[in-house]
């Protein structure tokens, strides 16, 4: 009957750039990385040692937008050799500067395939060229978005400055990340289709791998699998649109227990249905039989982030996103992708050893 009062108290929210990291198979570890901020590479760190002695490891930077240069290299670093360069960056009036594996992955070669598409970008680009350049893991999914810019801000007056281009960053092998934007207008440059390097890489400039794999420059990275982005239905946009999964698991836990074992039956999606005709949201039987697993896992990862947590629910989206489970599928691939590297490289070092023992032998006789 009478107003209450409360004190709020501000409290310090963390946000973490490591949104989710499980074990998706046994020994096959997922881990996936939004950002790059101040505390990426230690959560990084934490994700792996909580993952354990794994076998395989599938890192999603899609839609990472980057962020801080010293995170990206602290990453990278985690999975690289020591001593094995990260990136470099130079302009016309900066000399280069070289970022290598300070600490290096302690021996630790399981196979590794790394999830991109046009919105990974600056520092996950880094992260994920570093590791294709060496060999180190198999790049799946789109060409990246191509943001390799450095700039140094110039204070002005009135606390105000003027942030200035004057780098580029450059893979291991040299290629040019960032993307030519001459002769485009600011929102094509964002949102519309460009030209493709996967089908198209006359244009770009051409370097090789540790291991001598063609790769090109100058468009973001092509991944070593394409796979394209899979776009939403008409009907999936509609639902979404209404928050359809959000209101239909605070509809459904009023009346039911969810438990950690829970699975979307039949009876589960008969309830959805007549849900869908109370909040008069159109839909035929053809439409939720043409997504059916979209609908499930959706209906789903609502529910466990409703009981159990952001977590879960982004533990059961991964789980059923047809991005992963294509990377799962190329582990092996990408096991024989490090394994062959690891051979050429030896086989050249060899050669270069027995070259130099010869010339040492017979130089006592010049």
């Amino acid at each position: 009957d009478k107003p209450l009062d409360f004190t709020v108290v501000r409290d310090e929210i963390p946000r973490y750039s490591v949104g989710v990291h499980f074990l998706i198979r046994p020994g096959i570890g997922y881990i996936h990385i939004s950002g790059f901020q101040e505390t990426t590479e230690r959560e990084v760190r934490d994700a792996l040692d909580q993952l354990g002695d794994i076998h395989g490891l599938v890192l999603d930077l899609r839609q990472n937008p980057g962020g801080l240069l010293s995170e990206g290299v602290g990453v990278a670093d985690q999975f690289l050799k020591k001593g094995q360069v990260v990136v470099s960056h130079h302009g016309r009036a900066s000399a280069e500067k070289v970022y290598r594996a300070s600490k290096g992955n302690g021996g630790k070669d399981y196979p590794l395939v790394v999830l991109v598409n046009r919105g990974t970008a600056s520092a996950a680009e880094i992260v994920a060229g570093a590791i294709q350049d060496h060999d180190r893991g198999l790049i799946v999914g789109e060409t990246t978005f191509g943001k390799g810019l450095v700039q140094t801000v110039y204070p002005l007056s009135e606390n105000t400055g003027l942030a200035l281009t004057t780098a580029k960053y450059y893979t291991p092998s040299g290629r040019l990340i960032q993307r030519d934007y001459s002769n485009i207008s600011l929102y094509d440059y964002y949102y519309n289709d460009r030209e493709n390097p996967e089908t198209d890489n006359t244009n770009h400039e051409v370097k090789m791998t540790d291991s001598g794999r063609t790769v090109y420059g100058g468009g973001g990275i092509s991944p070593d699998v394409k796979i394209a982005s899979i776009k939403t239905s008409k009907f999936q946009e509609s639902l979404l649109e209404k928050y359809t999964f959000f209101n239909f698991a605070k509809h459904y836990v009023i009346s039911h227990k969810v438990a950690k074992q829970f699975e979307v039956d039949d009876a589960v999606m008969q309830e959805f249905r007549k849900f869908l005709d109370e909040q008069k949201v159109p839909f035929t039987e053809a439409d939720l039989a043409e997504n059916n697993d979209w609908v499930r896992a959706n209906i789903k990862a609502e529910l466990f982030i409703n009981e159990f947590g952001q977590q879960e629910g982004m533990r059961v989206h991964a789980e059923s996103d047809p991005g992963v489970q294509k990377a799962l599928d190329l582990l092996p691939q990408a096991k024989q992708l490090a394994d062959n590297a690891r051979h050429i490289i030896a086989q050249r070092n060899n050669a270069r050893l027995t070259a130099q023992q010869g010339e040492t032998a017979a130089a006592p006789n010049r």
